[in-house]
């Protein structure tokens, strides 16, 4: 999931203590507004108004672009931010009430939601962290191994869990740790032993999975929404599993055999790995029920998904039945559910930039901007323009710290474009629906788990972003043939 959930306060701050006027957070806060309230009267009186856009549509695209300037400056949560500018669409954006909620209605919303509940029981029970455990046993006797185990984990999880943040932060990135630990490498002049490497490479294998599935990443769900609604193209849970799993694994097989060259580990022999993850299995004991009964369930949910085509079950319907099932069966208490903030916290932005994104659609918005950046690019064929196109907007996310902003906010007009232009809608579609996520492997600010793996201090500033940019040739280079061949292939394009 990009980095949009809430900042908040430390719990041993004294509540009765005001901040300083001077302080960081209130320079933050007052030089972030002052930042937004420009962008939106630059939108309002500097930029000129296309004739078929409606005065009120324009202010739309004023607040829209304030409120991703409020989720990547982030001075006040991103939940809230988008609340807010909900609220303000209502007032100002020419839209009712009930149209500018109308998001926290939509299935693709419940999708989410639902499958956030899931990923709350495989890891509340266990299973995540066992899963991780056995993939290490088997394969687990090289670092470079480790790292392939680590991935080829987060990979079965993503392809139900849409938080890369869930999976990696909970699951993944304490297993990397402990691995680390087990053979003396730690933060400082031990990191090269093996702290490095696995850091590195665990975490370029996420941003691949995050591309792979249509619940890799919660900004997925959005990009599939955004093709129904734009060009009437159905992104469905099994097509983009099709269109994902050949250019992800190879992705995954080459990058981290990548990394392992550009960052090598000092030691390269692991078998205490598998042993320490062994000993942890036996640790565990069998299968608790819990877990018998969350892993039927994943599977289930999984399968049903797999095989809309036959039964025609809406994946959401599919989703929120897995939610009940985990519920009656006790896995989850309806505890759980409520005080999983993370999941409220992207119920609220989600639907409410889901909306946004739609209305502004509606308004003509989306067309002119493509219309006005088409004239650039004058009578090129649309390869030429969508090889430009693919290279401006995968580099562009040097500027993001969020998928979900990066794809709301790019993803529209450059696809409107590229399909103007006659390029194949699903080539265009999957192209910057699965670019944006493994583009977050350039910096370490680029999605949540960035800031989380980075943050252990394993890797310097420079081997982060060094490591990124080659990476991200490699990824381009890939998905740019491997990819694009398979999906002509299967008909997408």
């Amino acid at each position: 999931m990009a980095y949009l959930d809430s900042t908040t306060i430390s719990s041993d701050r004294d509540s009765s203590t005001t901040p300083a006027p001077d302080s960081p957070d209130t320079r933050h806060r007052i030089l972030s507004a002052l930042v937004l309230v420009a962008l939106y009267l630059a939108i309002q009186f500097l930029l000129p108004r296309p004739a078929s856009v409606a005065p009120a549509g324009w202010r739309l695209l004023g607040i829209f672009v304030a409120a991703i300037g409020a989720l990547m400056l982030r001075p006040i949560p991103g939940g809230a931010a988008v609340l807010i500018a909900v609220i303000l669409a209502s007032i100002f954006g020419g839209l009712t009430i009930q149209q500018a909620l109308g998001g926290y209605g939509d299935p693709t919303v419940w999708l989410v939601m639902a499958a956030f509940t899931i990923s709350n029981a495989l890891i509340k029970t266990g299973l995540a962290r066992r899963i991780a455990l056995l993939f290490i046993r088997t394969v687990g006797q090289t670092s470079l191994g480790v790292c392939y185990a680590l991935s080829a984990t987060d990979m079965v999880l993503a392809s139900v869990i849409p938080s890369n943040g869930a999976r990696s932060g909970g699951v993944v990135l304490p297993i990397v740790r402990s691995v680390a630990e087990l053979y003396g490498s730690l933060p400082g002049p031990s990191a090269a032993l093996v702290g490095s490497f696995l850091v590195t490479g665990v975490y370029q294998g996420i941003c691949i999975t995050a591309a792979m599935f249509f619940t890799g990443q919660a900004s997925n769900p959005l990009a599939a929404k955004m093709a129904a609604d734009m060009f009437h193209y159905p992104v469905t849970w099994a097509l983009w599993f099709a269109a994902g799993i050949v250019p992800g694994l190879c992705s995954l097989a080459v990058v981290p055999w990548v990394v392992y060259r550009l960052d090598p580990p000092v030691i390269r022999k692991t078998p205490e790995a598998a042993t320490f993850a062994a000993r942890e299995l036996e640790r565990m004991g069998p299968a608790a029920r819990s877990q018998k009964i969350a892993g039927g369930i994943f599977i289930s949910v999984c399968a049903l998904w797999i095989t809309s085509a036959f039964h025609h079950l809406d994946i959401t319907v599919t989703a929120l039945l897995g939610s009940a099932a985990l519920l009656l069966t006790g896995v989850l208490t309806w505890n759980d559910v409520v005080s999983d903030r993370a999941a409220w916290d992207i119920f609220i932005w989600y639907g409410g930039l889901l909306q946004l994104g739609k209305s502004l659609n509606d308004a003509g918005v989306t067309r002119e901007f493509a219309r006005s950046v088409g004239g650039m690019f004058g009578t090129a064929n649309w390869v030429v323009v969508l090889a430009a196109a693919l290279v401006i907007y995968f580099y562009a996310h040097y500027g993001f710290a969020s998928i979900t902003a990066h794809m709301l906010a790019m993803f529209p007009p450059f696809a409107a474009l590229l399909v103007a232009r006659k390029a194949p809608a699903g080539l265009v579609i999957f192209s910057f629906a699965c670019f944006a996520n493994f583009a977050a492997g350039l910096t370490n600010y680029g999605t949540t788990p960035s800031p989380m793996f980075y943050a252990h201090g394993y890797v310097s500033f420079q081997k982060w972003w060094r490591i990124g940019f080659v990476v991200s040739l490699v990824n381009l280079a890939i998905w740019s043939t491997v990819g694009f061949a398979w999906w002509k292939l299967i008909g997408i394009w």
